[in-house]
């Protein structure tokens, strides 16, 4: 992402290292020490794992920031739950903080993860801040197109067919060049050439309420230790990223791992009685602004994913969905895209 993105312009807005967790009826901070080491304290005595797994939370975060992400791209593969015990964290440390948490990441609450994107995943987390852009998400893909000539995006001309050196738009319209990448999701791609498999996906659903008062006032995520859900994880969005929501409201984002199973008035009542336990009544006057639900929201990541990019019939494809599930991922996978091109054009 450092390459292809300009993190000042963008006016990058962090959240708090660390997490919130509600257990048995209570909220328990783990902040990183390293970062927050007024907090330290703090987060020893939570009954969210014991003494050992902190520790052994502080030996990964030194282990995997030593080691290089071309390293862990080729480490041992299982999954993320089996690697967390090899790791000699107990199961109440999983549950009660891995499982919500990376969960929250992954959008898999049974952590069955490729273990190589955890420990890339949890490498970033351990280097550096979780941000969002002070103009929202869509700001992202906007600074990208902006780096490039004018006129080169053509946007709501949908693409029917791709073959060789020829691409044919829903117009009917033909477009030819010398190299043709496909940078699509992997169910567009899987469409559109031979050899290319759909991946599985996961899905969440977001709620975002109105409220005239936020529910907490730190910029941190509040993660649901007791597996209940069905919210797993509820953040005050503009008190991360003020601009979020106008003057004198709050902006509540709460996720869903998987909410497909009921309609939407009984997940947005289902949400609200979760979350009144943990913040009380007021959460009834809170006004519910709009449900998404993303049935495609990230490309499965288990163990033995595919390479970074691949060749069909003389076209390359990359996506997220061939590396790791992330906008890192994403980015990562379409420059190998382009140098994979000008090594074929030298």
């Amino acid at each position: 992402c450092l390459r292809l993105l300009d993190y000042g312009a963008l006016d990058m807005k962090p959240f708090l290292p660390g997490a919130v967790i509600r257990h048995d009826g209570r909220f328990h901070r783990l902040a990183d020490p390293w970062r927050q080491p007024l907090r330290a304290l703090e987060s020893l005595v939570s009954p969210i794992g014991s003494l050992g797994d902190k520790l052994r939370i502080a030996s990964l975060r030194g282990r995997l920031r030593r080691r290089s992400l071309d390293d862990l791209a080729s480490a041992s593969e299982t999954t993320t739950r089996q690697r967390l015990a090899e790791y000699g964290f107990s199961e109440r440390m999983i549950d009660g903080f891995f499982r919500p948490f990376l969960g929250g990441v992954f959008l898999d609450d049974a952590l069955d993860t490729s273990s190589r994107m955890f420990e890339f995943v949890f490498k970033m987390f351990s280097e550096g801040d979780v941000v969002v852009p002070g103009a929202g998400m869509q700001a992202i893909p906007e600074s990208i197109a902006a780096a490039l000539p004018r006129d080169s995006v053509r946007l709501e001309s949908p693409v029917e067919q791709v073959c060789g050196s020829r691409c044919v738009l829903g117009s009917g319209e033909t477009l030819e060049a010398d190299h043709i990448v496909v940078a699509t999701d992997g169910n567009t791609a899987s469409r559109l050439l031979r050899g290319v498999e759909s991946p599985r996906w996961r899905e969440t659903v977001c709620l975002y309420f109105d409220a005239a008062e936020p529910p907490f006032d730190d910029p941190i995520l509040m993660l649901d230790g007791d597996g209940r859900g069905p919210a797993n994880n509820v953040c005050v969005m503009n008190r991360v990223a003020p601009d979020y929501a106008p003057p004198g409201r709050f902006l509540v984002s709460v996720s869903v791992i998987d909410g497909s199973n009921v309609g939407d008035d009984e997940l947005e009542r289902a949400v609200r009685s979760q979350i009144t336990g943990w913040f009380g009544p007021v959460v009834q006057d809170w006004r519910c602004l709009r449900q998404y639900r993303i049935p495609q929201a990230l490309p499965i990541a288990g163990p033995h994913a595919m390479p970074t990019i691949a060749r069909t019939d003389g076209v390359i494809v990359c996506g997220d969905f061939l590396a790791n599930p992330s906008i890192n991922g994403a980015m990562a996978s379409g420059r190998e895209a382009a140098e994979a091109i000008l090594s074929i054009s030298r």
